[in-house]
């Protein structure tokens, strides 16, 4: 493990699967992060009180409260460290509940070393990205027509599919998974009471347009 001198950052990795831990370390320590290892949410919620890492990684199934409830715990107390949620079976629902509820990413297991230190680059970026894409994000409503509050990530994504990406484009773009964007897009087209993103494109582009 590096010395705090040549650290890039601390890392929490919560995961109740020994090897998962192991491993997720190795890889993360290779890229020169200290990473703190918890084996359940209670132990991380009270680490968190007094450090913040540069990321989290969370996994779903825990012993005790889930992933998806210390998420919640985290973001009702506006803990300013982006999520990653973890899971071996997941599934869109998952997904979206996981988004919905403030995570930055949906990741499913296994995944691969390269994964993990992409999308931790990724998050790294992720102030100049948003930069960049400011102005065409400043062109997405906040509010779904007569409907409910965009997230910021799902402006994010509707900035993309307004111009015709699809969810891989969309998920290289913004450094995310394509289960994730998946997750984004399913719960705007929730919110917007409609079938599908062809439907909601047509609804964002008519309230544009005034048809």
């Amino acid at each position: 493990m590096p010395n705090e001198s040549s650290s890039r950052g601390q890392i929490f990795v919560v995961d109740d699967d020994p090897s998962m831990r192991q491993s997720l370390s190795s890889v993360l320590q290779h890229e020169g992060y200290e990473v703190i290892c918890f084996a359940d949410g209670a132990a991380l919620l009270s680490s968190a009180r007094d450090q913040i890492p540069a990321c989290i990684f969370l996994e779903v199934r825990l012993p005790g409260k889930s992933g998806i409830d210390i998420l919640k715990k985290l973001r009702a107390e506006d803990y300013p460290a982006p999520v990653f949620v973890t899971s071996g079976q997941g599934d869109i629902p998952m997904a979206v509940d996981a988004i919905r509820n403030g995570a930055s990413d949906f990741i499913e297991k296994p995944v691969s070393g390269d994964e993990i230190v992409g999308l931790v680059k990724a998050l790294a970026e992720a102030p100049s990205r948003a930069n960049n894409g400011s102005n065409s994000s400043r062109k997405v409503p906040l509010y779904l027509p007569g409907r409910q509050r965009l997230t910021g990530r799902e402006r994010d994504v509707l900035v993309h599919l307004l111009e015709g990406a699809s969810n891989k484009e969309i998920a290289q773009r913004l450094g995310l998974s394509s289960r994730t964007v998946e997750g984004h897009r399913a719960s705007m087209i929730r919110k917007a009471g409609v079938k599908s993103a062809a439907e909601l494109v047509r609804l964002i582009l008519s309230e544009r347009h005034g048809l």
